[in-house]
């Protein structure tokens, strides 16, 4: 069965449910709108069901089911936990996942407005998440390598974005890139990494940081793939902050992750395009968001970003 002929619905959710886990049958199901790999579907208010959509999904869900109950106890934001697990069935043939449902708006449809209080929460959450690594955590797949190797993707994102689809000048965002190109390799242990931080995966309230959300991406390696996340998500002038507080992130980090974020910058700029094509896949509300994000890697110069 491919995914295409799966229809993922609130009475095939309810149907598994009393199947395999009948003490929730009873919760109220009410379908999440987004999701890439998954499908989801919140269960009462303190639970979601995630639904694989994908190839890669199945794969995705067991990797959380391993590692978030490892790395949710040293965490100072919520993260969503897995409570239950749903086995392949001839309802539907992919192992599915129950966990714990993260309270807040995704940032891709919000905003903060409390950049300090944000800057502090994302610092703090990543220096508890950046620990060495053991030796049998998970590695990247298609992502996680220094910049060098990462070219050709920065090439075919930038020359997908329709013409002014950025404001920015492309020299100067090439010389973005070739700066972290040129920056030295990341010599220290592999340390956790979210692998994935981007307004789509962590949630706000009260204007601010409140949850960090999709760890199928996560993996082990260079912190520069995660601290992009300070030009991604932060409104202007909270980079400074963010990197006072996290205070472990060297000059060559710093301008892998100004290349990185530029890079997936560009994957936003280019997702909302696609979006506002009706094109399969498209994000019409990440446009705005890569670019915004584009504007303070441009503006932000070598090093750690201005407070400006």
């Amino acid at each position: 069965m491919t995914d295409s002929e799966i229809e993922i619905t609130a009475e095939l959710v309810h149907g598994l449910l009393r199947d395999q886990h009948p003490g929730l049958a009873g919760l109220d199901i009410r379908e999440v709108v987004g999701g890439w790999d998954n499908q989801m579907w919140r269960l009462g208010d303190e639970l979601v069901t995630r639904m694989p959509r994908t190839e890669r999904a199945p794969d995705l869900q067991r990797k959380e089911r391993r590692w978030l109950p490892v790395l949710a106890p040293r965490l100072p934001l919520p993260v969503p936990t897995p409570v239950r697990i749903g086995e392949p069935s001839a309802r539907f043939p992919k192992p599915w996942t129950i966990m714990t449902w993260v309270p807040g708006e995704p940032l891709d449809s919000a905003s903060i407005s409390r950049g300090e209080h944000a800057a502090n929460a994302l610092a703090c959450f990543l220096r508890a998440l950046h620990g060495e690594a053991p030796a049998e955590a998970p590695t990247g797949s298609d992502r996680g390598a220094h910049p060098k190797e990462c070219t050709d993707g920065f090439e075919k994102f930038l020359h997908a974005i329709a013409p002014g689809g950025i404001a920015a000048d492309v020299r100067d965002v090439r010389d973005v890139w070739e700066d972290a190109v040129a920056a030295p390799e990341w010599e220290g242990p592999p340390v956790w990494l979210h692998g994935d931080l981007h307004p789509a995966n962590v949630v706000v309230s009260d204007g601010t940081l409140s949850g960090v959300i999709d760890f199928g991406d996560m993996f082990a390696g260079d912190p520069a793939w995660d601290l992009a996340a300070a030009w991604l998500l932060l409104p202007t002038g909270a980079g400074s902050r963010f990197f006072e507080v996290y205070a472990h992130a060297d000059e060559a980090t710093i301008r892998r992750a100004r290349g990185l974020a530029a890079l997936k910058s560009l994957f936003l700029i280019l997702m909302g395009q696609n979006g506002e094509r009706g094109l399969p896949g498209g994000k019409p509300a990440w446009g705005p968001v890569g670019r915004g994000a584009l504007e303070r890697v441009l503006t932000s110069g070598s090093g750690r970003p201005s407070p400006a």
